[in-house]
């Protein structure tokens, strides 16, 4: 927990991209400043995997456009180091998602709006669920609620409340967090949740049993 603190501690700059071989390496930050040439490299054919390596989070908006992005190519994805908030929904948007190998300590915190039942963790983040677990945080989400119950609104009206809480739901520091750190004797898988009040302390947050990411679909054999 402490080496995670450690490799998010610093601010992370703007998405950086970078072609190595058949992987795409993905670092910093989706701000959806370099969706296009993520999308260009991807419609190219030549990438297999997506690599995110110590991504910091992002946005809500650029989470769903690197998702779709990568959803539509079918390619694979891997995390090196960590993959926080929007880079988690990215990420399992691979058609197999796993965490890279070597001694690194590996984590992904994936967001939620309030803390998952276990019944809900067994089904959240399969194919489909993730998709529709993050439209929990997408301002799009409530403006379609407006719509539904005949409210008219103009295209130059102002975000209403319930659109601009709903993109407030999207906190970096609340989620759970699953971790995989290296031994001798292999990989020991831990996951915990986090309700936000920790901040970057990462070892405040409440450890959670049962909670394999294999079992629960968060990366894939």
């Amino acid at each position: 927990m402490a080496c995670i603190a450690c490799a998010i501690g610093a601010p992370a700059a703007a998405a950086d991209i970078e072609l190595q071989g058949r992987k795409l390496v993905v670092s910093g930050m989706l701000d959806g400043s370099a969706i296009k040439t993520f999308t260009d490299l991807l419609a190219s054919g030549t990438v297999r995997t997506v690599v995110f390596e110590d991504l910091s989070g992002g946005t809500a908006d650029a989470a769903g456009a690197f998702a779709d992005a990568i959803r539509a190519s079918g390619v694979d994805t891997e995390i090196r180091g960590q993959c926080l908030a929007a880079c988690a929904y990215a990420f399992l948007a691979g058609k197999t998602h796993r965490f890279g190998y070597g001694f690194q300590v590996n984590g992904i915190l994936l967001p939620v709006a309030a803390r998952p039942t276990a019944a809900e963790l067994a089904v959240r983040w399969r194919g489909d669920e993730a998709h529709k677990t993050l439209a929990d945080f997408t301002p799009a989400t409530a403006a379609m609620a407006d719509t539904a119950t005949a409210k008219p609104v103009e295209a130059s009206v102002q975000p209403t409340k319930d659109t601009k809480d709903a993109k407030d739901n999207w906190q970096p520091d609340h989620g759970v967090l699953f971790t995989a750190s290296p031994t001798l004797f292999g990989r020991v898988y831990n996951a915990y949740y986090c309700d936000g009040t920790q901040g970057r302390d990462f070892s405040k947050c409440e450890r959670l049993s049962d909670a394999d990411p294999y079992k629960l679909g968060v990366l894939t054999p």
